[in-house]
């Protein structure tokens, strides 16, 4: 069973996505919150898998509470796709973002995702969002690249691309399995998360410009 917090100061919406979930036998709301402060308190005391993750809340909003969160996998919930507050979230540690009127299939699907251990990135989207703001957040000196193989340095630079693991086999001719163990390889060298921060990562420190070329 998948333990699912809701957090968005919109009651109506926590309720919507409540009864979604609900509906799945796989799938359980055990704790929601109205801000992030609070959602720090119950995670505290409650044992969630996945956290949904509004951005823009008072009190706290979603970027700092998903800063603050360690065990949980947070999925963000945005009303726009081009949102820099979704980006920095992502930045932040969440494995992912939704728009707030994602399908409720895709909504469930994306939680199996996550739980499962991978990130729900939309690659169209996180590239406008990465070329829009990347260059006015801050950020810190990401770890250099050099201990990557040429393998993994390729396999990073399709990720960063929005190819998918199928994809990126098909294109290195290889099995898919074989393209987890390299990414798994990127992520541990580069001390990243999941696949949404190596994007991040890719774009930041250069390996791929913001026209989307790999560097050098």
């Amino acid at each position: 069973m998948i333990r699912v917090m809701l957090v968005d100061d919109q009651e109506l919406l926590r309720a919507g996505f409540r009864m979604v979930l609900g509906a799945q036998p796989d799938i359980e709301v055990v704790a929601e919150a109205a801000d992030g402060a609070a959602a720090l308190e119950v995670l505290a005391r409650t044992e969630v898998d996945v956290v949904l993750m509004d951005v823009r809340m008072p009190v706290m909003d979603g970027v700092e509470a998903t800063r603050r969160i360690q065990g949980p996998k947070v999925l963000i919930l945005t009303t726009f796709d081009l949102d820099e507050y979704a980006f920095a979230a992502v930045k932040a540690g969440a494995a992912g973002f939704l728009l707030k009127d994602v399908p409720p299939s895709d909504l469930v699907e994306a939680i199996r995702v996550v739980h499962a251990g991978d990130a729900v990135v939309a690659p169209p989207t996180l590239r406008r969002m990465l070329d829009r703001f990347a260059a006015h957040l801050p950020a810190a000196d990401p770890p250099a690249a050099g201990d990557l193989t040429p393998r993994e340095r390729e396999v990073l630079l399709m990720v960063a691309r929005g190819l998918s693991n199928g994809e990126i086999a098909e294109r290195l001719e290889v099995a898919e399995a074989t393209v987890k163990t390299h990414l798994g390889r990127v992520l541990a060298k580069l001390g990243l998360r999941d696949r949404a921060q190596a994007v991040v990562y890719a774009y930041e420190s250069g390996l791929v410009l913001p026209s989307h070329r790999p560097n050098g």
